[in-house]
């Protein structure tokens, strides 16, 4: 009996360990509500051999107002804002506040470009949606 108690305990602690290490992983590219998937610099992100930006917009909405970003810093509209690294560096975009005194400094590139970067949209889907077809 005490054999297949503890049996069932290592089954059990290795079903939780291989969940957790499932979640860990996913972590990188887990999107939530609101978060903005982010690669219009796709070719210098390619280039770089980074992933895309999964930017958490509610994780910065629930600590600052709207106005702390928009429209000051970016703009409230669909690919309006084209961030590049430079920039950020420079203390523009995303380095306005990443700037080591308020947040973090944009040293890691694992903590924004965590994100597949995803196939470009064909010229074909794109031609259908302008045309109204699809």
């Amino acid at each position: 009996m005490t054999t297949i108690k503890l049996a069932g305990r290592g089954v059990f602690s290795l079903m939780i360990a291989g969940l957790l290490s499932v979640s860990v992983l996913s972590l990188a590219e887990a999107r939530e509500y609101g978060d903005i998937y982010m690669d219009s610099t796709r070719d210098s992100m390619a280039k770089a051999d980074v992933g895309a930006v999964i930017f958490p917009h509610w994780f910065h909405r629930i600590r600052y107002k709207c106005k702390v970003c928009h429209e000051k810093i970016f703009v409230m509209r669909k690919g309006a804002n084209h961030i590049t690294m430079a920039d950020i560096m420079d203390g523009k975009a995303c380095g306005t506040c990443h700037n080591g005194q308020i947040a973090w400094e944009p040293l890691e590139c694992k903590k924004c470009h965590s994100a597949e970067l995803t196939p470009a949209a064909s010229s074909t889907a794109d031609a259908g949606k302008q045309s109204g077809k699809q």
